[in-house]
């Protein structure tokens, strides 16, 4: 139904390692949001007390430490290689790529490996497991280097382990594995590991664990193609616990795994309708946090989307008030501009979704964004009235002239971006052509459209566009000047042409009448 692309292509990879100091990475192209690892910086303050009893030499490792970890990694004295062991994760806690370098170089990954494998010292397999999400951390050769090493089923196994430290640690190392790559993602899947992980809320998990989850299933789902919904490995129950919480880190993720699972398969999105997650995720688009509403949004815009009974399944759940209020409050601009996509999405639609968006009052505030705001605001606006338009009846599309869509959409005919000054032509020309089918009456017939985009210089806009550089506009252009311009001028001269042969006609027979009368007499 919808021609609006879908949020697939807007998200670039993430990881995170366990510093505090980390910040949250880039998550779409178009949305700078940097949120500060909070998560993280309780995690290794918990670690860091857990082993204040143990004999360490050196408080705060440096690089040139190294050696003497190295030569203690690979002795025989359990009390050595857990100190060391502790000071490399220590040491890479950073997150600095130079720095996993050098470790992997010293050749003691495979050892960290092996001690995941020591079941009966659980604070050794706890300290390896979280140097080596540190390492995942790095760059693609180093989470290959561990799915190499042969970590993966161990990290499996440790999943059921009774030390909540090392479960969480195994589900970060496998977060940031899953992070790099479709192929890792596979790999990790491969190894089933989803329904360990998926296992990991029964109960009353505590939250750190839930964060984990949360961000896990978001990176596992990003990558397409998704994962088939088997039975056993099916996320949506866990998902659907995890969007009841209220915790903000766990909702950001969890809405970030459903707008990847709802992002271009129709049958995903029915999956989470019939799961029940719209009610939770209509509340969620008015949440005090932008790092909620965002992939919340996303969420919704992928599902109106799909087909037009699943964008009434959004707008009869009361989808439609949250995104009003939305467009006339102040919100952040990136939450703005996705309120937008989604109304270019629901008017993509039928007419009676047209409508619903009209009833909810929705076209004001969104041609007041054509007109006044942003640029990426202003593009995500001109989509939604330029669909509403094009797909109205003669009736929606007078009332959205009567709220002021003429002027932004030909003010924005002078944009830079070729493909938005198509689709402001694209809604022009839907306002002309329903002006042609309801031509206001009188001799001259007249499209009474076409005098009001001669009134805010629209004509103007598009006579100077037929010598745009894009083929497409300017192409475009020509067209709609021949078909709606000259035409007119050409009725308007053969009017004239008949109006004056009439009253050539008129006065002929007025004198013959006259001679007529002066012959009887």
């Amino acid at each position: 139904m919808s021609l609006r692309p879908s949020s697939s292509t807007r998200m670039d990879g993430y990881k995170k390692g366990l510093s505090g100091e980390d910040a949250r990475i880039k998550r779409e192209e178009e949305l700078v949001q940097i949120r500060k690892d909070k998560r993280s910086e309780g995690l290794k303050k918990r670690r860091s007390g857990s082993i204040h009893s143990a004999d360490l030499r050196y408080r705060q490792p440096k690089l040139e430490h190294l050696p003497l970890m190295v030569q203690a990694v690979l002795s025989d004295d359990s009390s050595q290689y857990l100190a060391a062991t502790t000071l490399i994760g220590k040491l890479l806690s950073t997150g600095e790529s130079p720095l996993i370098d050098e470790v992997v170089r010293a050749g003691i990954v495979p050892r960290l490996v092996e001690f995941l494998d020591v079941d009966a010292f659980p604070l050794l397999q706890t300290q390896a497991a979280w140097a080596l999400v540190n390492i995942a951390s790095g760059t693609s050769d180093h989470a290959r280097l561990i799915i190499q090493l042969g970590s993966i089923p161990k990290f499996v196994q440790l999943l059921r382990s009774s030390v909540a430290d090392i479960r969480e640690n195994v589900i970060w190392a496998l977060a940031n594995i899953v992070a790099d790559s479709q192929d890792f993602r596979d790999h990790v899947l491969s190894g089933s590991a989803l329904g360990p992980l998926l296992a990991q809320l029964d109960g009353y998990p505590e939250l750190t664990l839930m964060r984990s989850i949360a961000w896990t299933l978001s990176n596992l789902y990003r990558w397409k193609p998704l994962p088939p919904f088997e039975q056993e490995r099916n996320p949506l129950p866990a998902l659907r616990r995890l969007i009841k919480s209220e915790d903000e880190e766990v909702l950001i993720d969890t809405c970030w795994a459903l707008s990847f699972i709802c992002d271009g398969s129709n049958h995903n999105i029915q999956s989470v309708l019939d799961a029940g997650f719209c009610p939770r995720l209509v509340e969620l688009l008015v949440h005090p946090s932008p790092n909620v509403q965002v992939p919340t949004l996303k969420t919704v815009g992928n599902i109106v989307s799909g087909n037009e009974d699943q964008t009434q399944f959004v707008i009869d759940k009361e989808g439609l008030p949250p995104l009003y209020q939305i467009l006339t409050e102040n919100w952040d601009r990136s939450v703005k501009e996705e309120a937008c996509w989604i109304i270019a999405n629901i008017t993509a639609g039928n007419q009676n979704q047209i409508q619903a968006v009209i009833k909810a009052n929705i076209i004001p505030p969104v041609v007041s964004l054509l007109q006044h705001a942003e640029f990426k605001i202003k593009k995500e606006a001109a989509w939604a009235i330029s669909y509403a338009v094009s797909g109205g009846s003669h009736e929606q599309i007078q009332y959205l002239v009567s709220q002021g869509c003429i002027k932004p959409l030909c003010d924005f005919l002078t944009c830079s971006d070729p493909e938005i000054i198509t689709v402001c032509l694209d809604g022009v020309e839907s306002i002309l052509d329903s002006g042609e089918g309801n031509k206001e009456p009188g001799f001259h017939q007249v499209n009474k459209y076409l005098r009001m985009i001669d009134e805010c210089e629209g004509f103007n806009k598009i006579v100077d566009l037929q010598t745009h550089m894009n083929s497409e506009v300017n192409k475009k252009a020509s067209e709609m000047l021949d078909k709606y311009w000259t035409e007119k001028e050409n009725k308007e001269e053969e009017e004239e042409e008949e109006e004056e042969g009439l009253h050539g006609f008129d006065s002929g027979d007025d004198m013959k009448l006259d001679i007529g009368r002066l012959s009887l007499s």
